[in-house]
C-alpha cells in the first residue's frame, strides 16, 4: 500500500453564547483526512470547508512552524537547505487542533496547525517559489550536502 490514513476526530466542544459560537466554528476549519503518501512524498489534507491540498514533505519541512526553522523573532528564520529527500516518518495528532510531525533528518518539533496547513496550501505556490528565491541568494541547494568524510569512503 502506497500510503497510510490518519483520520482526525473533532474531540472539542465551544460552550459560548450562540452569536459568537457560531463566528468561531465558521472560522474554524478542521480536517476530514489527512492521508501520507510514502511513495511520492505527499501530506494530502482535506478540510471541512471543501479545500484538499498536497503538501511535500520537503516543503512542509522547510516550512516548519519551529522556532528551529522560524526562529524566534522577526528576520531570524533559519533557511533549510539541503531538504529535497526527507521523508515523514511518523505524524501525531496534537488534540483536537494540530499535528507533531517526525521527518527522517530528526526534525520534530513545531506543531503543524489545522489553520498553519491550510494557509501553507492555499499559498503553497508563493511560499515555495519564495523558497527557491532564498535559495539561490544564499548560494544554497535543496540537494543534500555529503558530510566532508563520506567523499573519502571507498564507493564514494
Amino acid at each position: 500500500m502506497e500510503h497510510d490514513v490518519l483520520l482526525l476526530p473533532h474531540l472539542f466542544m465551544i460552550t459560548l453564547p450562540n452569536k459568537i459560537c457560531a463566528s468561531i466554528l465558521m472560522t474554524m476549519l478542521n480536517p476530514t483526512e489527512i492521508t501520507l503518501h510514502q511513495q511520492s512524498k505527499l501530506l494530502e489534507i482535506a478540510f471541512d470547508d471543501g479545500s484538499r491540498y498536497r503538501l511535500p514533505y520537503e516543503f512542509l519541512r522547510v516550512h516548519s512552524p519551529s522556532a528551529a526553522v522560524r526562529g524566534h523573532g522577526p528576520s531570524q528564520e533559519v533557511l533549510q537547505i539541503g531538504k529535497q529527500d526527507v521523508s515523514v516518518i511518523d505524524v501525531q495528532p496534537v488534540g483536537s487542533y494540530a499535528i507533531k510531525v517526525t521527518f527522517d533528518d530528526g526534525h520534530n518539533t513545531g506543531l503543524y496547525s489545522w489553520g498553519y496547513l491550510h494557509e501553507l496550501g492555499k499559498y503553497q505556490d508563493a511560499l515555495w517559489h519564495e523558497y527557491l528565491c532564498k535559495l539561490a541568494e544564499a548560494g544554497e541547494s535543496r540537494v543534500p550536502h555529503l558530510p566532508d568524510d563520506a567523499l573519502d569512503k571507498p564507493g564514494k
